[in-house]
């Protein structure tokens, strides 16, 4: 876990190798359905998945950054937040598609690389702002 507030937290998905700048932003309290919020905290919840794209954009600058709120396997409201490249192996398919190459190895070494900078600027971000801005 990068980052734990009152109501959300922050994790960098490891279940994704081929996608491995992919963050999710997870509402703490159990709920199965983006309406079960309040909207004042579907606003602290999108507050935070913005935040998050931000920072993947500017530390990693990818091709395009994907938003999801999936929940079938988890019927949990949380955010994807997935950086894409032009060199990933699915790209411009989702995710979820098959591949259409090979995944690039040594363009997935150095963004992997790149990650724990990017996790400590995440974390910074909330040590030094809280909600809201």
């Amino acid at each position: 876990m990068l980052v734990r507030q009152a109501d959300w937290r922050l994790v960098r998905a490891l279940d994704t190798p081929a996608f491995p700048a992919t963050y999710r932003v997870i509402w703490n309290a159990h709920e199965a359905e983006w309406t079960d919020l309040t909207p004042e905290q579907r606003h602290r919840c999108m507050y935070v998945v913005a935040q998050v794209e931000a920072l993947v954009r500017q530390h990693l600058a990818p091709t395009k950054v994907n938003l999801a709120s999936l929940g079938n396997v988890v019927a949990h409201v949380h955010w994807h937040v997935v950086a894409r490249f032009d060199w990933d192996s699915h790209f411009p398919a989702p995710i979820w598609a098959g591949p259409l190459r090979p995944i690039n190895e040594p363009r997935q070494a150095e963004l992997a690389g790149r990650l724990p900078e990017l996790d400590r600027a995440l974390q910074a971000k909330w040590a030094a702002l809280p909600w809201p801005a």
